[in-house]
């Protein structure tokens, strides 16, 4: 199971000691209640005392172990925070890919040509915003958790909205490599933040379906900008500014706007939610809170190991980076988005090149984004359904191989409704993206583990976009035979690496049950009340595949 609290066990920090031959083997997802009788319990008697969370935690004062509820005030409560958090989570998200994706519609609108930048060149700025994106993950992610996600996220929005803006007034290859620059330095970490913020609420397994949610906010902007970007590029010539500077100063103002609003409407934990904006009472009654509270300690205690103001230490931090169970994720998020990360950054491009007009691209490209959403929704409901997660992501990766296949040996002649349907569909790649961030989430063990995990599979996934945009090579247009070559051997490394890190976790669990089957009740005793092994490095924990 998980620690509580510091770096040495104490009382309260090793799960079970009290009938180890009636334990549950500690998966990731292991759960520590039951239903019964039309009530929510604790699984096995005697072991309150050894899930407290410590004494600093926000919601101490609504812990009971002895405390019970029926799965419809569950429901209801969980629908509440569904209203009430999540929805708010994805408009902040949206807020977010608006100002970070708004780039594709610029493109669009012919802004190379008007600021005389060459396609590496771009490719450079998109390098420089990936870079420092990817650079301010871990340090945002440990600001937050030093002052809370309700506090640091909305400080991030109003800032980088500021810089979206600007962009409105960039004049070359500096000022947009500079804007790029900013961009990527205040928004990175805030994908892991807001995670961070949702497992405050949310169960392991509510978590993966609340994530998809957030990729279809995600990717509804995208439709939603492309109609905006619709109307606002006909805006070109006003105050003698072209379309695609309208575009960046009106959704950047937008955003900045939707940042300010989050910084009085985000509560801090379940428990304090009242304030002058939100209420005097808050949005919960103390019934409610008291099942918020103990549903999620009784899925997984370690979320009472620390505060939601509780600061990591550097040894804490070393430890998380030392992690190797957690490198397989890790690699994972390197590469299984390459394959169709050119496609998503041209796809404008890609459909003029084809012969469509502005205006036609924006439009063209929605079906892209209907499909993800479609994939998104049902990949991740399928992972849960069938308890399966890495097997299940290979579907990512033969996705795009007939596709990357077709743009290599098709002819150039080929019909430019042939090269939209190719990159629709690249661009709809099953995105498995909030699978792996649910399975790192579960298989961190620690609310330490967690905070830095998140953040380094997004950075890993950062990384991926910096060499995803360097594929495509100036001199190798316009069909970019060299470039599509190398993606299909990457999405033919990625298969081999969904199935191995499928194989590393169950051999792991494996060796661990072998281990642990071979134990005496004495020795399972022994072992539970001594060990200096803490999350997923203890025997009785199992990971998740």
């Amino acid at each position: 199971m998980a620690e509580h609290g510091g770096d040495s066990p104490r009382k309260g920090s090793v799960a079970i000691t009290a009938f180890p031959e009636a334990a549950p083997i500690l998966a990731a997802d292991t759960k520590l209640f039951s239903k019964t009788e039309g009530r929510v319990t604790f699984d096995t008697d005697s072991l309150e005392e050894y899930y407290k969370p410590i004494d600093s935690y926000e919601g101490i004062h609504r812990y009971d172990p002895e405390f019970q509820w029926t799965p419809a005030e569950e429901k209801k409560v969980v629908r509440k925070i569904d209203y009430k958090i999540c929805a708010w989570v994805c408009l902040m998200f949206f807020a977010l890919q608006l100002d970070r994706g708004n780039i594709s519609q610029a493109l669009s609108d012919n802004m190379l040509d008007d600021l005389n930048l060459t396609t590496n060149e771009y490719n450079t700025g998109q390098t420089i915003f990936y870079l420092m994106f990817l650079f301010a993950e871990l340090p945002s992610q440990l600001i937050s958790k030093k002052i809370g996600p309700d506090n640091w996220i909305p400080i991030q929005m109003v800032s980088w909205s500021l810089v979206a803006s600007m962009q409105a007034f960039i004049g070359g290859r500096s000022s947009f490599w500079a804007c790029r620059a900013l961009l990527g330095l205040i928004e990175g970490g805030f994908i892991p933040d807001n995670i961070l913020y949702l497992s405050y609420w949310y169960t392991g397994l509510e978590l993966p379906v609340r994530l998809s949610f957030f990729w279809v906010a995600y990717q509804s902007t995208s439709i939603v900008s492309a109609f905006m970007a619709f109307g606002i590029l006909h805006m070109a010539g006003i105050n003698g500014m072209e379309g695609w500077r309208w575009l960046f100063a009106l959704e950047g103002t937008l955003t900045g706007l939707i940042g300010v609003v989050s910084y009085f409407y985000l509560p801090p934990s379940p428990t304090q939610t009242a304030s002058k904006f939100r209420g005097k009472n808050g949005w919960f009654n103390e019934r409610e809170e008291k099942i918020m509270v103990n549903r999620v300690l009784r899925d997984d205690p370690s979320k009472g190991g620390m505060h939601n103001r509780q600061a990591l230490s550097p040894k804490m931090f070393w430890e998380c980076i030392c992690d190797y169970h957690m490198w397989p994720i890790y690699l994972l998020g390197l590469s299984w988005l390459l394959p169709s990360i050119p496609i998503t950054s041209y796809i404008t491009l890609t459909l003029k090149s084809a012969g469509f007009g502005t205006f036609e691209t924006n439009l063209l490209t929605i079906p892209a984004y209907v499909i993800f959403i479609i994939n998104l929704l049902f990949w991740t409901w399928l992972s849960e359904k069938l308890n399966e997660r890495f097997l299940l992501g290979t579907i990512s990766q033969i996705w795009v191989l007939p596709l990357l296949i077709a743009l290599e040996v098709l002819p150039a002649a080929r019909s430019p409704w042939v090269s939209w349907v190719l990159a629709i569909l690249l661009f709809a790649q099953p995105y498995v993206h909030a699978i792996l961030v649910a399975i790192t989430s579960r298989n961190a063990g620690t609310v330490r583990t967690r905070t830095v995990a998140s953040a380094i599979y997004n950075m890993c996934v950062q990384a991926s976009n910096v060499i995803g945009t360097n594929i495509y090579r100036t001199p190798d247009k316009p069909l970019y035979r060299t470039g599509n070559k190398v993606l299909i051997a990457i999405a033919c490394y990625n298969l081999v690496l969904f199935v191995g890190a499928k194989i590393f976790y169950v051999r792991v669990n494996r060796k661990r049950d072998r281990i642990w089957g071979a134990m005496s009740k004495e020795e399972r005793e022994q072992y539970l009340s001594t060990t200096t092994d803490a999350g997923n490095k203890r025997l009785d924990f199992r990971f998740s595949h």
